[in-house]
């Protein structure tokens, strides 16, 4: 049965995890499988943010402490709301540390010293890659007429322009010279 049957009314309960939607199978599936590399990629630069948060050290160690730790707390913050879009539209989300590890694109860094400019351009560059893969999930999304997740990506895409946008600035003053 499509799953656009399943919002009429029914005489049955539904199988379990099978939420009713409009969209079509290979929208969900497509949606569900970017939103999740997104989720993926969301947890890794999340801990990768707090890593540098708990490591940073040097002159600038207060602002960059907190500027790691403010951005963390927003990436966190997105992470319920990917998995709970990914289950409105009748698809399943990641369920493990593994699963995470399979499908997050951001690389981790486990270095027992990175510089504080270091931790700041990588940090930036992964936030590039974030800008990429959600607009690339948006056209995804746009291809597929869901308006919710083109919508929810709209506004992510606009906080990790903001956090680029704040790494690219913080490395600026840590590099007296602008460059």
């Amino acid at each position: 049965m499509a799953k656009v049957s399943k919002l009429m009314t029914r005489n049955k309960a539904a199988t379990p995890l099978d939420t009713p939607t409009d969209l079509s199978k290979d929208a969900v599936s497509a949606v569900s499988d970017a939103l999740n590399e997104l989720l993926a990629d969301t947890y890794a630069l999340f801990v990768k943010t707090k890593n540098f948060h708990w490591h940073v050290s040097g002159p600038h160690f207060r602002s960059y402490h907190l500027l790691f730790d403010e951005q963390a707390t927003q990436l966190y913050g997105t992470t319920d709301e990917l998995a709970e879009r990914v289950r409105k539209i009748g698809g399943t989300t990641i369920r493990s540390i593994a699963h995470i590890e399979r499908l997050q694109r951001i690389k981790d860094n486990e270095q027992d010293f990175v510089s504080p400019l270091d931790m700041l351009r990588e940090l930036m560059n992964d936030n590039k890659a974030m800008m990429s893969s959600m607009r690339k999930a948006h056209g995804i999304a746009e291809e597929h007429g869901d308006i919710g997740t083109t919508s929810m990506l709209e506004t992510f895409i606009d906080g990790v322009e903001k956090r680029n946008w704040f790494l690219f600035e913080a490395s600026r003053t840590a590099d007296p010279t602008g460059h």
